[in-house]
């Protein structure tokens, strides 16, 4: 079953979502500052309120199938978005950005993530189209990217290298100043243009971007193989995502768990997708080339309550863990001076960057008589 919608609804959607965007990222250069807890809320409330409503007219226009694809894909999407805080966090802090510059920081890495994904969907739904056996691949990385997810103690020494290479290169080919100007990526130091250690953030921004692209994609495939779905289902999540980095703050480091629940999804997806490939196989040396008529099609109301359970049982266990732990580190605190305290939202920005490949730390630029 194909989605069927009206051109206009279509055409309509990306006019009003791509418009929505530039005013917000206008609001942010005429305005940059730092947003509050309200002025966060109001916006994040906002966005998962336009999300809903989408979710309606897909209902309306499209049915009930395919709404539900959507808020399955946005929740997913979601989920792996907030995991991305944690690198932007970690990026943030070590390269020491002023926080009334960072929204526009984070504005400029969706629009990344934005044009990324959006290359990624347009190939991602090419490949579908003509080998459905790419599902194999897909079910089967996800699989493996679920348990780099819960299980980060792999060896990601030869991507770090590879991302802080970048870095290093970036350094050495073009000059780069000690301090910020505002949130310039170029100024002027004794009569010279030069850039800011900004452009730094932005590469490092862009690298990030791309890797959690790769895994995001191949994920919402497995729950639509609409482009229009997993498109808009991408711009939702992504939307009022700056927004949220502000409003958890702090909160981020108490989500201790939260990897296991994307891991868990990821999973999930990863064999619902293997199960597909079956049901639909076309590989010779598998069955003969014939349709696996006893695998087992998971409806995508099922995938749904899936992703809401996993992230429900993730997100309650960390915040009981994080209170328990709490607790327990005050209590010896007069003790131990602290020791057993939870980590720092840098710390669990950390892991979350060495799970994906990351860069856990950024040098400062070097002074001008180190180059």
């Amino acid at each position: 079953m194909d989605l069927d919608l009206p051109i206009w609804f279509e055409v309509g959607s990306l006019v009003v979502l791509t418009l929505i965007l530039v005013a917000d990222l206008l609001l942010i250069l005429k305005r940059p500052h730092i947003p509050s807890t309200r002025e966060s809320t109001l916006w994040v409330v906002f966005y998962v309120t336009l999300a809903l409503i989408f979710a309606g007219l897909m209902w309306i226009f499209a049915g009930g199938e395919f709404a539900g694809q959507f808020i399955a894909g946005w929740l997913t999407e979601y989920s792996l978005s907030i995991d991305n805080l944690f690198v932007f966090v970690l990026i943030m802090s070590q390269f020491a950005v002023p926080r009334r510059y960072q929204q526009e920081v984070l504005m400029v890495g969706i629009i990344i993530a934005l044009v990324l994904r959006g290359i990624f969907i347009l190939l991602g739904a090419a490949v579908i189209e003509n080998f459905s056996w790419i599902f194999y691949i897909f079910g089967a990385f996800l699989v493996w990217t679920a348990w780099r997810q819960a299980f980060p103690g792999g060896d990601h020494d030869d991507d770090v290298q590879r991302e802080n290479f970048i870095v290093r290169v970036l350094r050495r080919t073009i000059d780069i100043s000690d301090h910020y100007d505002g949130a310039k990526i170029r100024t002027v130091v004794n009569g010279k243009k030069i850039f800011t250690p900004m452009i730094i953030v932005f590469v490092a921004i862009g690298v990030t971007d791309l890797l959690f692209a790769i895994d995001s994609i191949p994920a919402i495939f497995g729950i639509t193989q609409s482009p229009f779905i997993v498109f808009t289902a991408n711009i939702f999540a992504l939307m009022g995502l700056r927004q949220l980095y502000f409003l958890l703050g702090g909160l981020l480091d108490r989500l201790r768990y939260l990897h296991y629940g994307i891991a868990f999804i990821l999973a999930f997806i990863g064999v619902k997708l293997v199960l597909h490939a079956m049901h639909v196989n076309e590989l010779p040396f598998i069955n003969g080339g014939e349709h696996i008529e006893w695998a087992p099609e998971i409806s995508t109301w099922m995938s749904l309550g899936v992703i809401i359970v996993a992230m429900a049982v993730a997100t309650i266990a960390s915040l009981i863990a994080s209170a328990r732990e709490k607790t327990s580190s005050t209590e010896a605190a007069s003790i131990d001076d602290g020791t057993g305290a939870a980590p720092t939202a840098d710390a669990a920005a950390a892991v979350v960057a060495d799970e994906k490949g990351t860069p856990p730390t950024v040098e400062q630029p070097p002074a001008p008589d180190e180059r």
